[in-house]
Order: C-alpha cells, then structure tokens, then sequence
C-alpha cells in the first residue's frame, strides 16, 4: 500500500452505495426529528422561536419546518442537494446565533454555548461536503459493466 493511499478493504467500503445513503440519512437526523416535532407541536415551535427573539414566531416556526423537512428530503433521496444542504445549513446558520451567542454568556453557560456553536459548525460544513460529492457524483461520466455502479443513477 501506497503512503497516502486508502486500504483496500475500507476503500471497498466506501465505495458501497448504502454507506453513502446511510451517512446522509444520519446527517440530516436531527433536522428531520426537529421538523417532526414542531410539526407535531406548533404552539411550541412558535413559542421557541420567539425565545429566541426571532419574530413572528409562526413564521419562523414555518419555515423551519419546511426546510428542515424538506431539505432533509433532498439530501436523503440525493436530488437537488445543494438546495436542501444549503437551507439546512442557512438555518443552522440563524440558530447558532440565536441560540448559541456565547459572546454575551459567563461562566458554564459560556462553555456550553461554545461548544454548541462550533458543533453546529461542523454541521454546517458536513452539508458542504455532501453538497460537493453530490455535484462531483453527478459530473461523472456513467460507467457501466459488471461489478461497477452507474455514477448518477439515483440522481
């Protein structure tokens, strides 16, 4: 094995379609469990929003159930993923500084709050990630033959 080269066994793995579905399906997990339960929970999801001082707070509220179900839907089905990749990340974006201004915090709240944002962080750039190899994948020329997976097919 090459320096720098990937194992054949684990780049084997990689290469298996459902780990790649798998990993978006986990991705946007927390969106689509978030989505759900303030579909399910309106006056909450309202109510949280304005916490927040994001108002109005129905609004908010609708829009954060739209893009995080529907945006979960692109990424999951891999169909215009830059759209639902971006809105994800967009809202992510708003909540990290609503929700996680550790600038304005103290003490363990501080700690806390820091450590939220820059996991939020890293959400945001697992949606960059998944945006590009979605738009790598569907630059592709298809190859076709008996032990290879047509690039693109399930675009």
């Amino acid at each position: 094995m090459a320096s720098g080269t990937t194992p054949s066994a684990i780049a084997w793995i990689l290469r298996r379609p459902l780990l790649g579905h798998a990993a978006r399906l986990a991705l946007v997990s927390a969106y689509i469990l978030g989505g759900f339960e303030k579909l399910f929970d309106v006056p909450g999801a309202i109510a949280e929003q304005e916490h927040f001082g994001l108002s109005p707070g129905w609004l908010w509220a609708s829009a954060a159930i739209a893009i995080e179900l529907g945006g979960s839907l692109l990424v999951v089905v891999n169909r215009l993923v830059w759209l639902g990749a971006g809105g994800l990340g967009v809202l992510t974006f708003v909540a990290m500084l609503t929700a996680n201004a550790f600038w304005t915090m103290n003490g363990h709240e501080r700690f806390i709050a820091t450590n939220s944002f820059f996991e939020h962080l890293g959400l945001i750039a697992g949606l960059v990630v998944v945006a590009i190899m979605s738009e790598q994948t569907s630059c592709r020329p298809a190859v076709v033959g008996p032990s290879t997976i047509v690039q693109g097919a399930s675009r």
